[in-house]
């Protein structure tokens, strides 16, 4: 049950606003009926009023992570080593075809319990083909901000269980999308999300810009990711990533493209004239061995970048603070050391991340009227001392997911000192062993040609070759 939205006041903290101006000022903030009412010193708190003392810790907006996928926070582990389009065939899409709503929920819940513990309260994600309901039911009961949906890939050579005809798939995503766009006041969004372009027809990704148009949900897809997906897309389109996405309709506002690794002077400018986000995936992207996106130059060039982990499978972290350390360094050696600035960096987290989602209105900075969604960052640990004169930079360059002390969305607590209030951590990190096993050896049943071994729930097991002879090497 999620807890009552609070009035409450937080009281002498350090507010890092990401405004326009950025402002950085040392304030009161009053939260009423979910909203951000005033922002000032020496606040009176109203009758009944919950106080938290913010002295000697920073107050920032909600950090939104613009892809994930909680559907794989189950698999972490069970997949390194490998790059992308092997990744994939070999282990994500076999995994995700094993996959039940009981599976799909718990590792759900377990992503959302480690996003919220390190201080995200908002995330775009993209869920697995089946089962989608058992996912939503879990960020539902959860309290966290949510926009995705359901996979969609009608490719004929998808693996059999993720494949669904054309009409078969967007069926079903509107279908769901009618069910759950909205739900909570709006906490819960539906997003329209075509894996991406090998694992989809150019019938599929047509129809589905015309369901977006038509319903206004915003699209969430991949591209550009990795060279051989990029090869295999231009072979198939004769044209890059972001080029056939804009052909088939699909590069817009509404539009969050994650990766955008490997992209060339054209589709750069594509990206800034359309409006649509590209999402920087440090962690994933490094880990994978894709690449590093040339985010300053995205920058410069006017294209809106968010930031997010993607997934636990491929990361095996869902930190923001790790993404945004990795987005704030990882650049300079080629770009200056003024390349990335921390308090843009911060801005992919928070601002833009929400400019990505098509909410800049309702959250990602400290502005009254706004929805009270907050992340409370304490400053006491020896790691951040002295803390220096630019919070921004304190934040990306120092802080960790261990120094946030409450997580608030949409008014309610969902970390309170350290401890979280609608999930219950300790006892879904204890499980999560032997939940994953089960889905392993779902695997192993539908895998007769070449068996692992039996998983063992106190170990971490990766199977070998795990998804059906012949599987396609493609883009998750």
């Amino acid at each position: 049950m999620l807890p009552l939205r609070r009035t409450m006041l937080l009281r002498g903290g350090t507010l890092v606003t990401m405004d326009p101006a950025r402002s950085v000022v040392r304030a009161d903030l009053l939260v009423e009926e979910g909203r951000i009412a005033r922002i000032g010193p020496r606040l009176r708190a109203p009758p009944k009023a919950a106080v938290l003392d913010c002295a000697r810790k920073l107050v920032i907006p909600g950090l939104v992570q613009s892809h994930t996928h909680l559907c794989q926070t189950l698999f972490r582990n069970q997949a390194d080593g490998l790059e992308l389009l092997d990744w994939l065939s070999r282990r994500i899409w076999p995994l995700e075809a094993a996959h039940d709503a009981r599976s799909l929920r718990f590792s759900a819940r377990l992503g959302i319990a480690e996003l919220l513990l390190s201080g995200t309260t908002c995330i775009l994600d993209m869920g697995t083909v089946h089962h989608t309901d058992a996912l939503l039911r879990a960020v539902l009961d959860s309290g966290l901000r949510y926009t995705g949906g359901k996979c969609l890939m009608d490719a004929p050579d998808c693996p059999e269980g993720l494949r669904e005809s054309t009409s078969q798939a967007l069926a079903g995503a509107e279908r769901l999308g009618a069910r759950w766009h909205g739900k909570d006041e709006g906490r819960i969004r539906w997003a329209l999300c075509p894996r991406f372009a090998l694992s989809c027809t150019e019938e599929l990704l047509r129809r589905v810009a015309e369901l977006g148009e038509r319903r206004g949900w915003m699209v969430h897809t991949h591209a550009s990711e990795n060279r051989d997906e990029v090869a295999r897309v231009r072979q198939r389109t004769g044209m890059g990533n972001v080029a056939f996405l804009r052909r088939v309709g699909l590069c817009g506002p509404a539009t969050a493209i994650a990766h955008c690794v490997h992209l060339d002077a054209g589709e750069v400018r594509i990206l800034a004239e359309s409006g649509a986000t590209a999402v920087h995936c440090p962690g994933a992207n490094l880990k994978l061995a894709s690449g590093i996106a040339d985010v300053p130059r995205l920058l410069r060039s006017g294209v809106n970048v968010a930031l997010g982990s993607d997934s636990a499978a491929c990361n095996n972290t869902l930190d923001a603070f790790h993404e945004m350390r990795l987005a704030g360094t990882l650049h300079l050696p080629r770009g200056g050391a003024r390349a990335m600035p921390a308090s843009e960096v911060l801005a992919m987290a928070t601002i833009r991340g929400a400019r990505a989602l098509g909410l800049e209105s309702e959250i990602g900075s400290l502005e009254v009227g706004k929805k009270a969604d907050l992340t409370v960052v304490d400053l006491s640990a020896p790691h951040l001392a002295p803390s220096g004169p630019d919070p921004h930079s304190t934040l990306v360059y120092s802080a960790c997911k261990t120094d946030v002390t409450d997580t608030i969305v949409d008014g309610r607590w969902l970390v309170r000192d350290r401890k979280l209030v609608s999930l219950d951590a300790a006892d879904l990190a204890g499980r999560a062993a032997a939940e994953v096993a089960k889905v392993l050896d779902r695997v192993i049943r539908t895998s007769p040609r070449d068996r692992p071994a039996r998983p063992d729930p106190e170990r971490s097991v990766r199977p070998r070759r795990a998804g059906s002879a012949g599987a396609p090497r493609k883009r998750g």
